[in-house]
């Protein structure tokens, strides 16, 4: 009679000691160069014997076990005004790459009705993350999170609010000023600004950077109207701005390219081409901006790189290093919804 076949002990998982014994160091030098802290520390041959060892033996930190000593939950948590918006998506894509990079998670979170004020997420956040990444946020939104002492870094906000561990800014006026000297260039004296009903720091250095452009120059007049930031709401802002009495603007600024798109329809809808009637820009470069016939003139935000050097600059703080600083910078795209305005109105 053949005796059952006995069960194989399952593989034992290889340790730090494993890796330190093959490649003849010590466990705290596999520590250092697994959690890449061994510059200054460690020679780069040192480093490259122990990578290669952990390699063989196909070694893997127990992570959970390194957290808990350490108090990390390696989560950040990135809170944003809305998910509706792509620009949104794309700084959670740069911020969780790099995250990615060094082990961490990126936890996204939508505050309430757009602009906050956002409540903690989780009974306590500061049990559940190492630091919060905010981005485009109002004045005060964050209060709750603030409460829980985790650093904050803030992106596109006020460099004048406290209690930041650290900022990732865009040149937002210089965006603008740049639209601002593309269609006075073509020739535009008579503008409407197509503004954002949300009360943000980034859409108030727009409205500001706008008028400081305008008004240095004789002749030129500027009317703001304010609509919600969909398609919708920036057609009905625009039309009614378009059928106003008096001189009929030639040039539409909008803060972003949803209410670019609302205002193309307006003009549609009264019978205006444009370009040839009414120039359009818009800001941020959507993918709306190129689905849109004509495309639109807009400014191009990085927002990719945002959210990488969103998660760097949180990194850094973690570690006790300081964030890069400067703002990115940012570039107009001319496209075909600008052009010089009617030759009856063209100005010298």
């Amino acid at each position: 009679m053949t005796s059952a076949p006995q069960s194989q002990p399952a593989p034992t998982r290889p340790t730090s000691r494993d890796v330190a014994r093959a490649a003849g160091v010590s466990q705290a030098t596999v520590s250092l160069v697994l959690g890449d802290k061994w510059r200054g520390r460690v020679s780069e041959a040192t480093a490259e014997r122990v990578r290669h060892a952990a390699h063989e033996l196909c070694y893997q930190p127990n992570l959970a076990a390194r957290n808990l000593r350490l108090g990390r939950t390696r989560t950040a948590l990135l809170v944003v005004p809305a998910l509706t918006n792509e620009f949104f998506a794309r700084v959670y894509t740069g911020a969780a790459a790099v995250a990615a990079e060094h082990g961490f998670g990126v936890v996204l979170y939508p505050s309430p009705e757009g602009t906050g004020p956002a409540r903690d997420p989780f009974a306590s956040a500061r049990a559940s993350l190492d630091g919060v990444i905010a981005s485009s946020m109002a004045a005060g939104a964050l209060d709750a999170l603030r409460g829980a002492g985790l650093p904050l870094v803030m992106l596109d906000s006020d460099p004048a609010d406290t209690g930041v561990a650290a900022r990732v800014n865009l040149d937002i006026a210089d965006g603008m000023r740049q639209v601002a000297e593309h269609l006075l260039a073509l020739g535009h004296r008579r503008f409407v600004h197509l503004a954002s009903a949300v009360g943000t720091w980034t859409f108030a250095v727009r409205a500001l950077a706008l008028q400081d452009a305008l008004g240095a120059v004789a002749g030129a007049s500027i009317r703001t109207v304010t609509a919600k930031l969909d398609v919708q709401a920036g057609r009905e802002a625009a039309e009614h701005a378009l059928a106003a009495s008096g001189l009929r603007p030639t040039a539409i600024v909008c803060d972003d390219d949803i209410l670019a798109a609302g205002a193309c329809k307006a003009a549609r809808r009264l019978g205006l081409r444009v370009p040839d009637d009414l120039s359009v820009t818009g800001f941020d470069d959507l993918a709306l901006a190129t689905a849109v016939e004509p495309e639109l003139t807009t400014v191009q935000l990085p927002a990719e790189q945002v959210g990488e050097r969103g998660m760097a600059a949180l990194l850094a703080v973690l570690e006790g290093r300081p964030a890069e600083a400067g703002s990115l910078p940012v570039h107009l795209l001319t496209r075909g919804s600008s052009a010089p305005p009617p030759a009856d109105d063209q100005r010298s």
